[in-house]
C-alpha cells in the first residue's frame, strides 16, 4: 500500500501592525508647544493675571540698592552726555513748563502701558487666534529677562538722580494712580528702570500691530505708540534713552526665545488654527 507523505511549507508570519515612533517627553513637549491650539479666554485671562501677579512680586522683591542704583545712574547719565544724546532734561524742563501737557504725559505713563498692551492681546485673542499663543510667548519672555535685568542691574531713574536737575512730574503734579511717585512709590520698586519695559511692552505692540493689521491707520498707530512712549517716559524723568534700548534688545531676545520654542517666527503662523488638538 502505497503511502503519501505530505512536507509542510513554512510558518506564515502576520506583519506586526505599525506603531506610532514612541516620543521622549522633552519631545512631547515640545510638540505640545508647537502644535498650534485654539486659545481659551479663561485660561489666557488667568494666565495673564497670575503671571503678571508674580512678576510684580518679584520686581518689587528686589532689594533696594540705593547707593549702587543710584551710581549707576550717574554713570550711565555722563555715558549720555559724552554721546551727546541726552536730551531727556531739556525735554523734562520743556514739557514741566506746561501743565496740560505735563498731566497729559504722567497719566498717559501711568495708563497706557497697561491699556493698550491689554487691548493688543484681546485683538490678537479674537482677530488672530493662530498667532495669539506665538505673540504672546514673546511678551513673556521678554518680561521674564527684564526681571533678570532687575537683579542684576539695579539702576534709579532720572527723577531720582541726586542734583540732576529732573523735575519728578508726577510728584509735582500729584498724579492719581501712579506708583512712580507719591504715596504709592513704597509699593513699587524704584529702581527697576533698566530695561524700560513700557519701551519694550510698547514697541511688542508696534510691531504687533504693524504685522497683522491691514489698516494704514492702525499701522501708522503702531509707529506712533511705541515713539510717543519714548518721548513720554523721558519727559517724565522716568527711564534714560539707554532704559528704552534696552527694553528693545529685551523684545529681541524675547522674540528669538519664541522662535526657538516654536520652531518658527511669529509672523510664520497662521492667522486662524488649523491644528486642535
Amino acid at each position: 500500500m502505497a503511502t503519501t507523505s505530505t512536507t509542510a511549507g513554512p510558518a506564515e508570519v502576520t506583519p506586526a501592525p505599525d506603531r506610532p515612533p514612541v516620543r521622549s517627553r522633552p519631545r512631547q513637549l515640545l510638540s505640545y508647544f508647537r502644535t498650534p491650539r485654539r486659545p481659551r479666554f479663561f485660561v489666557e485671562l488667568a494666565i495673564m493675571a497670575i503671571g503678571y501677579g508674580i512678576y510684580s512680586l518679584i520686581r518689587n522683591a528686589v532689594p533696594d540698592q540705593e547707593v549702587e542704583a543710584i551710581t549707576r545712574s550717574m554713570n550711565l547719565w555722563q555715558l549720555e552726555q559724552s554721546l551727546n544724546i541726552d536730551f531727556e532734561l531739556w525735554l523734562n524742563h520743556t514739557v514741566n513748563a506746561i501743565d496740560w501737557l505735563t498731566v497729559s504725559m504722567n497719566y498717559f505713563y501711568a495708563i497706557m502701558h497697561f491699556v493698550v498692551t491689554g487691548a493688543v492681546l484681546v485683538w490678537l485673542f479674537w482677530r488672530h487666534p493662530g498667532r495669539y499663543r506665538a505673540s504672546r510667548t514673546v511678551l513673556a519672555f521678554t518680561t521674564g529677562l527684564a526681571l533678570v535685568g532687575y537683579f542684576v542691574y539695579p539702576l534709579a531713574p532720572p527723577r531720582l538722580l541726586p542734583d540732576g536737575g529732573f523735575f519728578d512730574t508726577v510728584a509735582i503734579h500729584q498724579t492719581w494712580g501712579s506708583m512712580a511717585s507719591g504715596d504709592l512709590q513704597s509699593l513699587s520698586n524704584q529702581y527697576a528702570a533698566m530695561p524700560s519695559m513700557h519701551a519694550g511692552w510698547s514697541l511688542w505692540c508696534g510691531i504687533a500691530i504693524i504685522m497683522f493689521t491691514r489698516h494704514r491707520w492702525l499701522r501708522l498707530l503702531g509707529l506712533l505708540y511705541p515713539a510717543a512712549t519714548l518721548i513720554v517716559i523721558t519727559a517724565t524723568a522716568n527711564h534714560y534713552v539707554f532704559d528704552a534700548v534696552g527694553g528693545w534688545l529685551t523684545l529681541a531676545l524675547g522674540f528669538a526665545l519664541q522662535r526657538v520654542l516654536h520652531g518658527r517666527p511669529v509672523h510664520a503662523f497662521q492667522r486662524d488654527v488649523v491644528a486642535v488638538t
